[in-house]
């Protein structure tokens, strides 16, 4: 399944039906008088969040969404039928904007939850509703009031407990396929993640969702690349986890220039707590890593954790720290922790011979 996380689709309520214009005619009958029914309610347009869905593929192929209108009123002091609702099926993490793609509408972060996105009109009186003493046999009803139609813009942001920033090839991809059951694609070259990955991890009987973001690079929030496209899915993190590869020749400008574009992106993402990890330490001797970690440490302002994932170093301490962070911002109730039934993908279990 391909992945996407913005789109735009029109929608449109149904039109209420006519009220009707109708009299008593009966055999037998003396006296008749007005019978016309109101016209139904039109359809509804919804936005619901179901379980099983991750992207919002399914609105590249479907970008109009119409209610029915309600049927019209009929003799005999009969109701027209209410139109049939649609429901747009969205993903947990959901943003509703409208057409301006900025005034925010709903944002949609439990399984579960509805939003009304447009009425539908109401259907018109029928000439029985007119009836009074001076007006006994009313000859006008109401037509039905048109449903909302607008363009709205859907805009996905995963849910996950902790992020993975850093620039292109700095082992992110690795590191969340080392411990999760996720199968990002990994190689050596820039922008081999070219859309968000989740997995689940699990330490000390402990779980909580990574979200792995393609590389930033200098310049990212005015375009260059395409990791500022995907920043949005680690607003909702807890932690970032930033991991500074070994085999940059400038750990602490590597680590920096990150920072700037975190923080010329806005969202908060410099004021979550960062785990900083100086990653892929197997290519380095003992003489050059420390040199490499005091650099990354004189740009963080604390020591760095040391790992490397594909030799299994450090993925431990790395997992504890994040889960402590995780652990204690939950007790603290800043952020309710994420649905685990959203679809991810399935967890490393406890001495799995990857870790």
């Amino acid at each position: 399944m391909k992945f996407l996380d913005e789109a735009k689709v029109y929608i449109r309520s149904g039109d209420g039906g006519a009220g009707s214009v109708s009299f008593r005619r009966e055999k037998f009958i003396e006296f008749g008088g007005p019978d016309g029914g109101d016209g139904g309610r039109g359809g509804d347009v919804w936005v619901e969040v179901v379980n099983g869905l991750n992207t919002l593929i399914d609105f590249r192929f479907q970008q109009h969404f119409k209610a029915t209108i309600g049927q019209h009123g009929m003799g005999q002091g009969r109701t027209g039928a209410k139109g049939a609702s649609v429901v747009l099926r969205v993903p947990v993490g959901t943003q509703i904007f409208e057409e301006d793609n900025e005034t925010l509408i709903i944002d949609l972060t439990k399984e579960g939850q509805r939003f009304r996105l447009a009425a539908g009109g109401n259907g018109g009186f029928g000439n029985a509703y007119f009836k009074s003493s001076t007006n006994q046999a009313p000859t006008h009803a109401n037509p039905g009031l048109a449903g909302e139609e607008k363009m709205i813009w859907l805009r996905l942001k995963l849910i996950a407990d902790a992020g993975l920033v850093g620039l292109p090839n700095a082992g992110k991809s690795t590191f969340l396929a080392t411990v999760t059951r996720a199968r990002p694609k990994i190689a050596n070259y820039p922008f081999t993640t070219l859309h968000p990955n989740l997995g689940v991890a699990t330490i000390d009987g402990r779980e909580f969702v990574l979200a792995d973001i393609p590389g930033l690079i200098e310049g990212a929030h005015e375009g260059v690349g395409i990791g500022d496209r995907f920043l949005g899915h680690v607003e909702r993190t807890r932690v970032l986890l930033h991991l500074v590869s070994a085999q940059e020749e400038n750990v602490g400008q590597a680590y920096k220039t990150v920072k700037r574009e975190l923080a010329a992106y806005g969202g908060g993402l410099t004021d979550k707590p960062e785990v900083v990890a100086l990653s892929q330490i197997d290519v380095l001797d003992e003489k050059e890593l420390k040199k490499k970690a005091k650099e990354l440490e004189k740009a963080c302002g604390r020591p760095p954790l040391l790992l490397s994932a594909a030799a299994h170093i450090g993925m431990l301490e790395a997992l504890r720290e994040l889960r402590d962070i995780i652990v204690s911002d939950s007790r603290g109730g800043n952020t309710a922790m994420p649905d685990r039934s959203m679809p991810v993908d399935d967890e490393i279990e406890d001495g799995d011979d990857r870790l």
